[in-house]
């Protein structure tokens, strides 16, 4: 097989990039990083040869693209069918696709209101009845997949799957805005947070000095 690349955009900033990244990297799948920082000169350089949709992340394996963080999860489980990237079991699998897919399309008022940002942190920003809306359905989906086939490990499905990859992004926002969250809800954003992957990219996220404003709404650049 052809060597993978995935570009992504600022680890601190880019929760679609956060992803595909800890997917790959969590399962021991070997890719180049290419890492083109939002606003900057490198990033109207080259996002364009980089990337059909002009956005990020973005998968190639030779001169095949796949872009969409839920496509390249489906094409990673198909190039990789020993990883178990989605559970092995049919109904398992089907729960994991379901809510995978929801985070994938919904929870905006979550995601406009407190936007990804691994260094920061901003306990009780960013809420409203919207987003207590959105972090209660998120907390029943985990406790959803938990309780009907996490019985044998901490993450969603019990071991590491796309499922945990997609809501890792949002184990970040909890993390920087602290809302309140019931016991199970904070285990397993222990768990998650507990990943090596999750450490790498939050590690690396902290690291970054840029400031891209549309992203900071709480913060000062001074």
């Amino acid at each position: 097989m052809e060597p993978l690349t995935l570009v992504i955009g600022n680890k601190n900033y880019s929760s679609w990039s956060m992803r595909p990244w800890v997917l790959l990297r969590q399962s021991g799948i070997e890719f180049e990083e290419v890492l083109l920082k939002f606003d900057s000169p490198e990033w109207e350089r080259e996002i364009g040869k980089r990337s059909p949709s002009g956005l990020v992340p973005v998968l190639w394996r030779g001169t095949t693209a796949v872009w969409d963080t839920l496509a390249i999860a489906e094409t990673v489980a198909e190039w990789f069918p020993e990883k178990a990237i989605w559970p092995r079991e049919a109904d398992a699998r089907a729960l994991a696709r379901s809510a995978t897919a929801e985070m994938h399309s919904g929870f905006r008022s979550l995601r406009m209101a407190m936007p990804m940002n691994v260094r920061a942190s901003h306990p009780g920003k960013g809420m409203s009845a919207e987003v207590q809306k959105d972090i209660d359905r998120i907390c029943a989906l985990w406790r959803m997949c938990r309780s009907r086939y996490g019985s044998t490990g901490p993450m969603l499905f019990s071991s590491f799957s796309a499922a945990d990859a997609m809501f890792a992004p949002v184990v970040m926002r909890f993390h920087t805005y602290a809302p309140a969250l019931p016991a199970d809800a904070k285990a397993y954003c222990e768990a998650v947070k507990s990943l090596s992957a999750v450490r790498e990219w939050m590690d690396a996220g902290r690291a970054e000095k840029e400031f891209v404003a549309h992203d900071e709404p709480f913060a000062n650049p001074n």
